[in-house]
Parts: structure tokens; C-alpha cells; sequence
């Protein structure tokens, strides 16, 4: 009698449960839980009664190329947390968690794309996976200026995402976006929506981003995961949503084009490689907010020259106003700073300059940005 008592005991309750809940479900349910402990059969019910249709097949209607893409890039997204030891009022240090955000599986060896700002100052990373494994995870490299990293996690049976040509978007094709929206309580969200514009350029700090913007719901936490197409391709990383009292459905994604050969390089390298001019200029506007009047109705003023610099060498001084470079006018740290960009290192740049009334024309070879 013990012995049938330890085997049967949990069909014997969850009956009682069903006879009071009105059910006469175990009846039907009662060989699933032979053999299994009280909480395999509560899990086992709960998966056969709760989601009954999990197993059948979806009809044409409700098969969506959504569902269809959310079912090939969900195993793709991770969850990353970020966390940091801080100092309590003793002088004892824990580790805790600083804030958590989403990233895509790049491919079989581990390789994680993500958002810099999700792992920036990180101490430690966990990566969560869509099997429900956590795993530790190392920043491999990072790209502050397109807010891009990559971490690299070491496990087996990972589903790198099926990536797609991010140039051949179209406005108003739908746009699948999956992450973790408020943390991982939330994790594996999918939204949807259309791909609402393309090449939406915007100016953040000194840098100029050409992203894609899109009405999917993009929230905190979902920054570092995926927006795919219809086809489950992952055509962009989530990275910024506005935020503004008023303004919804405007979401910002790195194109996959843009992001490809950052993240390679992050594999490779750890690191970018760009070139640089070596100045550090003022603009009008940036002027003004440093407390400088600039009499200059157009181009940049050169503050300082980093020595040894491309700028140093092709004889550009302080006091400098620099009209053009390579070929284009710069009005802007940020139109500076993208045609500088566009460069390559090695690159000979001819650098039109305004110097006491005088204007002649320079020629700069860009250098690699030196580490420092």
C-alpha cells in the first residue's frame, strides 16, 4: 500500500482538484501523471488544458508571416543583464544588477550582437537564452559611436539568426521587432508594425545615424534585439526609441548593412578601426554653448590640433576655419565628422581653409583614430 501510495498520490490530488474545480479531468488526463512528482503533473496539465492547441496545427488564417517570423527568430534573442559591484555604506562591495537589455545570436561559435549602451561599464554579463539556459557572457568588443557591441558566450545548440539585405527595405512592408521590453519578465516580446521610413538620419551629440524607423513597439529593454521581416530575416538592431510625452510609434533600428562590417571588425579586432583628421573644431552653435563668440558665418573654427595629427601634418593651424573637405562643406561637428567617416584610412583629403582672410587649400592623409 505505501508503494502505491508514492506512485499514485499526485493523480489522486489533482483528481480531488478536478472533481472540486467541476472537471472529471483527470480521467482524461490521468495517464500523463503515472510516475511523474506533484509538480511534473501540475506542469503537465497545465500544458495539455491551458494551451490545448500548442500542438495543432494553425489554420491559413491565423499562420500569419508574423507568427512565422516570430517562430524562426525567436530562438535567435537573448537576454543580457548587466551588472556591476558597487560599495555599500561598510565598504562592502556586491554585485548588482545595473540594467538589462536584449541581443541576436550572430552566429554558431557564440557570438552575440548588441547595443554598447546595454553593456557599457559592465562588470560582469549573463546572457539568457531562449531555452531558458543562463550562460556567462564577455564583451568582445564595442563601438560607442554607431552603439554597437558584441558579447561572446561559450555553449553548445545555439540558433544564430538568419540575417537579410537591409537595403532592400521598403516602406511600409511589415517589421517584426523581438526582445525584452522592461526586463526579462517580459522576455521573447514580439511587436509588429511597418517599416515606416528609410535612411531616417538623425544627429545625436557629434554623430549622424542613418537608421530605420519603424511603428513596432520599441521600449526600454528591447534595445539590442531584433527587427526582421516578414521572412524572419533580421534586417536591423533595435537601438533607439524617442521618448517624448506625445509621441508613439517611432521606433529607430541600425540597418544589418550598416551594422555587418562593425561587427565584424568587433569579432576580429575588438575594436573599429576609423580614420581621423585631428582637430578639434567649433561650429557657431557649439561655440555659443561653450560661452565663444565666433564671427564666422560659416564653416568650423580649429580650437586645438592634436600633434602629429593628419590636420598637423598638412599645415593646418589653430585659429583655422576649415570651409570644405573632400570636396564637401562643413558647417557642423556632425557633417565633419561624416565626411571624415566616409573616408578610409589612407585616404589623401584636400582640406579648404580660411586663414587671415585668405583661403588655400590643403592636402591631409587620414591616419587610423589612435586608441587613446
Amino acid at each position: 500500500m505505501k508503494l502505491i501510495y508514492k506512485k499514485y498520490a499526485p493523480v489522486l490530488i489533482i483528481a480531488l482538484l478536478g472533481a472540486v474545480i467541476g472537471g472529471g479531468l483527470v480521467l482524461g488526463y490521468g495517464p500523463f501523471f503515472i510516475g511523474k512528482s506533484l509538480p511534473e503533473a501540475v506542469s503537465t496539465l497545465k500544458n495539455e488544458v491551458v494551451n490545448p492547441t500548442a500542438k495543432a496545427a494553425l489554420s491559413s488564417a491565423r499562420n500569419t508571416p508574423i507568427v512565422r517570423a516570430a517562430q524562426i527568430v525567436g530562438p535567435s534573442v537573448v537576454g543580457i543583464t548587466n551588472k556591476a559591484y558597487v560599495s555599500d555604506m561598510f565598504n562592502r562591495k556586491t554585485l548588482v544588477e545595473r540594467g538589462s537589455g536584449s541581443g541576436v545570436i550572430y552566429d554558431a561559435s557564440g557570438h552575440i550582437v548588441t547595443n554598447y549602451h546595454v553593456v557599457a561599464e559592465a562588470q560582469e554579463i549573463v546572457v539568457s537564452l531562449a531555452d531558458g539556459r543562463t550562460v556567462p557572457g564577455k564583451v568582445q568588443g564595442v563601438d560607442p559611436a554607431t552603439d554597437l557591441a558584441v558579447v561572446k558566450i561559450e555553449a553548445t545548440g545555439l540558433q544564430p539568426a538568419h540575417f537579410g539585405d537591409s537595403d532592400s527595405l521598403q516602406v511600409g512592408e511589415p517589421a517584426i521587432a523581438v526582445g525584452n521590453p522592461l526586463g526579462l519578465e517580459l522576455q521573447g516580446s514580439v511587436t509588429a508594425g511597418v517599416i515606416s521610413a528609410l535612411n531616417r538620419t538623425l544627429d545625436i551629440g557629434e554623430r549622424r545615424f542613418r537608421l530605420i524607423q519603424t511603428d513596432a513597439a520599441i521600449n526600454p529593454g528591447n534595445s539590442g534585439g531584433a527587427l526582421a521581416n516578414a521572412d524572419g530575416e533580421v534586417v536591423g538592431i533595435n537601438s533607439i526609441k524617442i521618448a517624448v510625452g506625445g509621441v508613439e510609434g517611432i521606433g529607430f533600428a541600425i540597418p544589418f548593412n550598416t551594422a555587418k562590417p562593425i561587427i565584424q571588425s568587433l569579432i576580429e579586432k575588438g575594436r573599429v578601426v576609423r580614420p581621423y583628421l585631428g582637430v578639434v573644431a567649433f561650429d557657431k552653435n557649439t561655440a555659443q554653448r561653450y560661452g565663444y563668440q565666433l564671427n564666422i558665418d560659416k564653416g568650423l573654427y580649429v580650437f586645438r590640433i592634436v600633434a602629429n595629427s593628419p590636420a598637423d601634418r598638412a599645415g593646418v593651424r589653430v585659429g583655422d576655419v576649415i570651409l570644405k573637405l573632400a570636396g564637401q562643406e562643413t558647417n557642423s561637428l556632425v557633417e565633419l565628422r561624416s565626411i571624415i567617416e566616409a573616408q578610409g584610412v589612407g585616404a589623401t583629403v584636400p582640406v579648404v581653409v580660411v586663414r587671415n582672410g585668405s583661403q588655400f587649400t590643403a592636402q591631409a592623409q587620414l591616419s587610423e583614430i589612435p586608441n587613446e
